[in-house]
């Protein structure tokens, strides 16, 4: 197995110390620190992107009726990962994860548990390998029935746009008529710190994630049928009413839901 690097701040660890997980070091709490001394509002980034994919699952089970999940680029375990949502509303709920990351790698079991009803499962493989991953993922998942394809956070590390696009079409091109498409990345345009910090942090030679133009990150739905309201700031797609009656602000963070005909 492969030696994993303490020693090194590693972002999948720095991520998941910003959602109070435990699985990070005190090389990431630094890294996490400094960022967050620059910007602030990194915290509230990503606990507002897993506040939306819990709410997209919600829905996915509840209202599209879909059983049947494929998270490629799952990061980390922390709180309300995908299996645990999904089958906290539909028990039956079958789930495949996909990472190539030897720290995600060495976690995984954390990720298998399952309800008796469903299944979890773990693929060790690249987002680059589209085609291999839905052959993988058939393993545990019927892909002639709708299944909805995961990809939060995680095509804003394909430096090339274009590239990004066409991983997401081929993914999509193994998935049957009523399966969907759950997306979430950095954007650029809300918040102007949230993209000095990130730029800064990109040129320290750490593994960079590009923030990107709302419009490139709806380009990836093309020929979807999205699923109101859109492509929109994740805290602003179907919020939950909270106590307060406080509106949801935007933030550097956009996604959607859309439904392949």
């Amino acid at each position: 197995m492969t030696e994993i690097d303490t020693s090194v701040p590693h972002s999948a660890r720095i991520w998941n110390y910003w959602l109070g997980g435990k699985d990070n070091y005190p090389v990431d709490e630094t890294a996490g620190d400094a960022y967050t001394a620059v910007f602030p509002g990194i915290v509230t980034i990503a606990r507002s992107s897993r506040a939306f994919l819990g709410r997209s699952i919600r829905y996915l089970v509840q209202e599209a009726g879909v059983r049947q999940f494929l998270d490629v680029g799952t990061g980390l375990p922390t709180v309300d990962n995908t299996h645990e949502v999904a089958q906290r509303y539909a028990p039956e709920a079958r789930i495949v994860y996909v990472d190539n990351d030897p720290l995600v790698l060495a976690h995984a079991r954390a990720l298998l548990t399952s309800s008796a009803e469903g299944a979890t499962a773990y693929e060790d493989m690249s987002l680059y390998e589209p085609e291999q991953i839905l052959e993988a993922a058939g393993g545990t998942l019927d892909l002639a029935r709708p299944t909805a394809l995961i990809l939060s956070g995680i095509l804003g590390h394909v430096a090339d746009h274009g590239v990004a696009r066409d991983l997401v079409r081929r993914l999509m091109a193994g998935l049957p008529s009523g399966s969907h498409l759950c997306l979430n990345d950095g954007s650029r345009g809300t918040d102007p710190a949230y993209e000095a910090a990130q730029d800064g942090y990109n040129e320290t030679g750490a593994v960079p994630y590009f923030l990107r133009p709302v419009e490139q990150i709806e380009a990836y739905f093309e020929g979807l049928e999205p699923v109101e309201p859109g492509v929109v700031s994740v805290p602003l797609w179907r919020p939950d009413t909270t106590a307060d009656g406080a509106q949801p602000q935007p933030i550097g963070q956009h996604g959607g839901l859309a439904r392949k005909p």
